[in-house]
């Protein structure tokens, strides 16, 4: 039965996207609980006032951006983490204008305007600062949620995206990142929407032309995401999506580079605009090591030797050997993730401290869904569907006793 209101033009909100959507809830529940449980940390204070002042303009050390200095290591995330706190305290501050004088949230010195309370005195004047700093984080990790479950639905059907988002739902490492400031998950989201995207584009430029523009539009946000939480990311997308449509696009492969040379010259405006148009702190991005790229295998030993991830690695080694052993598991839609992901997973960088590794966990998590959604189709589907429930319910429980670790 379809629900009054289900379906609004394309979007369905139908038993497959509840589905979906109890399994976001239970991301935000886990969220939650483990920000009920942590405490303010100096890199909380940093991420919340230098994210305030990108916003509040206050007076930083002179010729410096912020009191952080020029930041390079991604300024999406400082500018999402103080963008809740300055709203909050805007609104207290003119709820205060209606509250008797003992009564008022803010307790601002003579002369002192918002920009000039630390993120120390509001936590006693102002609830939840803990939880406002960690809200936009939680939210990308849904977005990305939402989108690795939309990429594979439409890939493989209902249930190699159940399979590909209950692992994400329930991945530490995932979590980890939503639970504190940092640019890695708006970096995997930029990535994985960025080159998705691009295979988006390279199929509508089989059509008509009115359908390219709201793709490439969307196709430049995502860039500009990508180069916002780190400017790395930017080049390694557009050339593993550059690559992905050249193996697509027929016919067009000499409109290809434009169309990615066109989106990447907007994220890059997208990028200024995130440091106010200001010149020098933009420059400062290019001037420093935060684009520093190479080549290690540390970062796949560690998250395959990681236990808190059994059940994403056990269902890995699965996806393999049933990508090498059935042909019909080896076509594009399982060979892209896959390349994406093997290309990602050994990237370190050199100049700031960041994970590349897990802007290839959502292409892991793609592959393991397709690869599932072919054997369940297969002469022994139940069995694989049965051993697929299994290995989610162990990541599961292995997850929710990690919890606690994640604290």
């Amino acid at each position: 039965m379809t629900l009054p209101f289900a379906s609004l033009r394309r979007f369905h909100f139908n038993f497959p996207q509840r589905i979906a959507a109890a399994f976001l809830v239970l991301f935000l529940i886990q969220g939650f609980w483990i920000t009920g449980h942590q405490t303010l940390s100096d890199r909380d204070y940093q991420y919340a006032r230098c994210g305030r002042e990108t916003w509040e303009k206050p007076s930083p050390l002179a010729g410096y951006y912020t009191s952080c200095g020029n930041i390079h290591d991604g300024i999406l995330a400082y500018r999402v983490a103080g963008l809740p706190l300055t709203i909050n305290l805007l609104l207290q501050r003119g709820l205060d204008s209606f509250r008797k004088p003992e009564d008022r949230v803010v307790q601002a010195s003579s002369g002192q305007g918002s920009a000039g309370l630390s993120i120390w005195e509001l936590r006693h004047q102002m609830t939840h600062v803990l939880l406002l700093l960690r809200l936009p984080f939680l939210f990308c990790g849904c977005v990305l949620g939402a989108g690795l479950w939309w990429v594979t639905r439409r890939l493989y059907g209902n249930l190699g995206g159940y399979v590909a988002l209950a692992l994400y739902c329930f991945s530490p490492s995932v979590l980890r990142a939503c639970v504190s400031p940092n640019p890695d998950i708006f970096a995997a989201l930029g990535v994985y929407g960025g080159i998705y995207t691009c295979i988006g584009v390279a199929h509508a430029m089989q059509g008509p032309r009115r359908k390219w523009r709201p793709r490439i539009i969307l196709l430049t946000v995502l860039f500009g995401i990508a180069a916002a939480a780190h400017i790395a990311a930017l080049p390694v997308t557009a050339l593993l999506g550059l690559v992905l449509m050249i193996w697509i696009a027929e016919g067009r492969r000499s409109q290809l580079l434009p169309v990615v040379l066109l989106a990447s010259a907007g994220a890059l405006v997208l990028l200024f605009a995130c440091y106010g148009f200001s010149p020098d702190a933009f420059s400062y991005v290019f001037r420093s090591a935060a684009g520093f790229l190479s080549v290690s295998l540390v970062p796949a030993r560690r998250f395959f030797s990681t236990f808190s991830n059994v059940g994403v690695i056990v269902a890995s080694a699965a996806s393999a050997l049933l990508y090498l052993g059935a042909r019909r598991s080896r076509y594009f839609g399982n060979t892209a993730p896959l390349l994406c992901f093997l290309t990602l997973i050994p990237l370190i960088t050199t100049g700031v401290q960041s994970t590349p590794w897990l802007w290839s966990l959502p292409f892991l998590l793609t592959f393991v869904g397709g690869v599932f959604a072919d054997a369940f189709e297969s002469r022994r589907g139940r069995i694989f569907m049965v051993a697929a429930a299994c290995l989610v319910a162990l990541q599961i429980i292995v997850c929710i006793l990690t919890l606690p670790t994640l604290v």
